[in-house]
């Protein structure tokens, strides 16, 4: 183990030099005899493990010393021990108000220093320890909850694929329209009326549900899901049912493991059900499943709503071409109030050119 280091501090230099004859013996000794040397000493190297302070002292005191100790975050929780010749109760207590761990009186006994530096040495040690310990347990957290992230995102994207493949869609689709989600749900953030509601955690659960949307599509048959022409209005029935399913989908996977405990880490599914359920409401009303209109749809899916649209008028289809920026710009525009939310139309113009680089970057045939 390495040996710890004590800083003595006193403007006397006879009580440094009986001091460090009692502690030299056992333990590296640094000297300071002033306040301002005792700071400058604190921060430089080797660090001390423990302070043994003098109260009285010109021009910086002991109890300012330690103010200032216990200001900077570097030492905040270096202990200091006061030696001083002060031995009333008051002095003690004011000491230790201020953050002193020790109160060792002049003239000192050295079976006494050596007792109070021992034990205080020790409990430093094994404070340390636990510090160390939290942390490595915080940063091993965080990385098993970033694997198990990266899982869960990793399958809801698979997941959300397949639904895609069945409907001639590609993975693409489900990057963009994420990336579309979030920049949406970042640009609202920083507007007066969206601020409360969007903080961090809701923009990644808004993120990570994303993808799956049309997971219900899984549900439809074939013959109508990979139509080429026009669907008659039976098939355009059984199609808008996509909504529902795959609402009802996740609803079963969250009814199957909603424990209280798991209740945070499915949050996004919560968020992902609604999605699912409500990306084809429109702002008017006129949209399914349930023809809510202006904020009885869900916020996310207003966000997705918007995504979804957009990337279909500017990705090519088998019924149809893609559309240039700009035009599919201009009817996202007329949509304004009618198909979409004003505030999240308004939201996609001032981010248009980032869609703009999420399209080129995940554009169909590029590896995602």
């Amino acid at each position: 183990m390495a040996q710890k280091t004590v800083l003595l501090v006193d403007d006397t230099p006879e009580n440094l030099t009986v001091l460090g004859e009692i502690l030299m013996p056992y333990y590296r000794v640094r000297v300071a005899s002033s306040g301002s040397r005792a700071l400058s000493a604190a921060m430089t190297d080797p660090r001390p493990d423990l302070v043994l302070l003098d109260v009285m002292m010109p021009d910086m005191d002991g109890y300012e010393v330690l103010r200032r100790l216990r200001q900077d975050p570097r030492t905040v929780d270096l202990p200091v021990i006061f030696v001083t010749a002060l031995d009333t109760t008051e002095d003690e207590a004011h000491g230790l108000e201020l953050g002193a761990v020790d109160y060792i009186t002049k003239p000192v006994r050295p079976a006494i220093v050596l007792a109070r530096v021992r034990g205080q040495l020790e409990l430093k040690t094994s404070r340390d320890h636990a510090r160390d310990h939290a942390q490595w347990l915080e940063s091993e957290i965080a990385r098993r909850i970033g694997q198990y992230r990266m899982m869960q995102d990793v399958s809801m994207r698979a997941l959300a694929s397949l639904a895609e493949a069945r409907d001639n869609e590609t993975g693409n689709h489900v990057l963009r329209t994420q990336n579309y989600v979030r920049t949406l749900a970042e640009t609202l953030a920083t507007r007066p009326g969206f601020r409360s509601l969007m903080t961090q955690e809701r923009i990644d659960a808004m993120s990570r549900a994303a993808p799956l949307h049309d997971i219900g599509k899984v549900a439809i048959p074939d013959h109508i899901l990979h139509k080429p022409g026009r669907l008659s209005e039976d098939e355009w029935a059984v199609m808008k049912t996509h909504a529902r399913q795959g609402a009802d989908a996740i609803w079963r996977a969250i009814r199957d493991h909603d424990r209280n405990e798991e209740r945070e880490a499915l949050d996004f599914l919560y968020v992902a059900m609604d999605i699912a359920a409500h990306h084809h409401e429109r702002w008017d009303g006129s949209g399914y499943p349930d023809g809510l209109a202006g904020q009885d749809i869900p916020l996310a899916a207003r966000l997705m709503a918007l995504a979804d649209v957009f990337d279909a008028l500017i990705s090519q289809r088998c019924y149809k071409p893609a559309l240039p920026m700009e035009q599919a710009k201009s009817i996202i525009c007329a949509g304004r109030g009618s198909h979409f939310d004003p505030d999240v139309v308004d939201a996609f113009l001032m981010r248009a050119d980032n869609f703009a680089e999420i399209a080129a970057r995940y554009a169909d045939g590029r590896a995602a």
